[in-house]
């Protein structure tokens, strides 16, 4: 009978991770050299050039109209008729110089009155209209 030799196990298991090594940094020297020439695509942006005198003053008065759950409209603090919306506006812009308005909603007002006074503002001559829910 043949007596097999028992040697050391640690002989037999020990791996070489000299070539892992090796190849996980050449792999990484790659990586680095190769993403540091790609140039990012993109739009260029012309920025303003930052002015260094303050706006001047506005001392317009802004045009405020009001439609209240009832469906009575106000028009700068003034109750006024539907019919008599549009030249209430025009009246407000041969004073002032103005290119937007603001119409405010009471959530519960009908939607119809809201759309009414909007076109009512937009045949006055106001194309900037925006729409706000009061509280």
């Amino acid at each position: 009978m043949k007596r097999k030799k028992h040697g050391s196990s640690d002989d037999d298991a020990a791996i070489d991770m000299t070539p892992m090594l090796d190849i996980v940094f050449i792999m990484l020297i790659f990586f680095i050299v190769t993403t540091s020439f790609v140039k990012e695509k993109g739009l260029e942006v012309n920025r303003p050039k930052d002015s260094k005198t303050p706006p001047p003053p506005t001392n317009v008065k802004s045009l405020s109209i009001r439609v209240e759950e009832d469906g009575t409209i106000v028009v700068n603090g003034r109750q006024v008729d539907i019919r008599r919306v549009e030249a209430n506006i025009q009246s407000f812009l041969a004073e002032n110089n103005q290119d937007s308005a603001a119409v405010q909603a009471h959530p519960k007002a009908k939607h119809g009155d809201v759309t009414e006074v909007i076109n009512e503002v937009k045949r006055a001559g106001i194309a900037n209209v925006s729409v706000l829910v009061a509280k």
